[in-house]
């Protein structure tokens, strides 16, 4: 995300369930990557809009439909016609989404087909849920919000995962993900990562483009911040941890890290200490 001065993020972690964490954003400016969550996210819009790709689809965020990307689901945002989008999203690792789905009575977590939903029932009920979570002072009425409203999105709009979600990665991608993972500290380039699997720069383009819907940079990119973040959970300063993840230094980590997700890497930080 590209900021100025009148931009505002809060970004926190729920202390009674591990693997929710939470963003209440004001943004006047911004450009979000193609990118994608290791976590489920749910998102209500409560002032203005923007506007968002996915699955070669683009709508635009508003205050009468509840957003939802599946985990792994790529996805790019911008301002539009609106000069103002005050947000609140929720995003849950698996451990969350397990705990969400034991207190919904689901016996399987669901996959979503599509990323934006009218329903004001729900965007009522979430919007109240991430309330009730940011004031942290009734972990009843919490629990009831989050086992009502996602028993309610489950039932209305959730599905069995497509194929894709299970595991169906293509081999070739398969090893040139673990390679990326491997040398993800290194100065790599196109050329020799496609030179290393037979394969010319475009059709290396073309290969992630069509199973992850990113290009091999901005998912190098993800496995880069994804180290970042192991990094930083276990205490290191953000200057190494930038090093330690493959990024060129801890100015390149902050513009790639802000532009994914909506923070700093210092508001992260103190995140986890708070």
């Amino acid at each position: 995300m590209q900021a100025n001065s009148k931009n505002a993020a809060h970004y926190w972690q729920d202390r009674h369930m591990p693997g929710l964490s939470l963003l209440h954003a004001d943004f006047t400016r911004h450009d979000y990557a193609p990118h994608s969550h290791d976590a489920l996210v749910v998102a209500v819009t409560e002032a203005g809009g923007a506007e968002f790709t996915s699955r070669g689809r683009t709508e635009e965020a508003r205050a009468e439909a509840l957003m939802v990307f599946n985990p792994g689901e790529p996805h790019s945002g911008r301002m539009a016609r609106s000069p103002r989008w005050r947000y609140r999203s929720l995003y849950l690792d698996s451990p969350a989404i397990a705990a969400a789905g034991r207190l919904a009575g689901l016996d399987r977590p669901s996959y979503f087909t599509a990323n934006l939903f009218r329903d004001p029932e729900l965007v009522t009920i979430f919007h109240e849920l991430h309330c009730a979570l940011e004031q942290d002072d009734d972990r009843f009425r919490q629990q009831e919000l989050l086992a009502q409203g996602f028993a309610l999105l489950s039932g209305r709009y959730g599905s069995r995962q497509p194929a894709r979600h299970a595991g169906g990665i293509p081999d070739l991608l398969r090893r040139l993900i673990a390679e990326m993972q491997e040398r993800h500290t290194e100065r790599l380039t196109l050329t020799e990562l496609g030179a290393s699997f037979d394969l010319s720069s475009f059709q290396l383009i073309r290969l992630f483009r069509q199973a992850t819907g990113l290009t091999p940079h901005a998912y190098l990119t993800q496995i880069r911040l994804k180290a970042v973040l192991r990094h930083l959970r276990v205490g290191l300063p953000i200057a190494e941890a930038a090093v330690a993840a493959g990024f060129f230094d801890q100015s390149a980590l902050n513009r790639h890290f802000r532009r994914i997700y909506g923070i700093t890497p210092r508001q992260f930080v103190a995140a986890q200490a708070g």
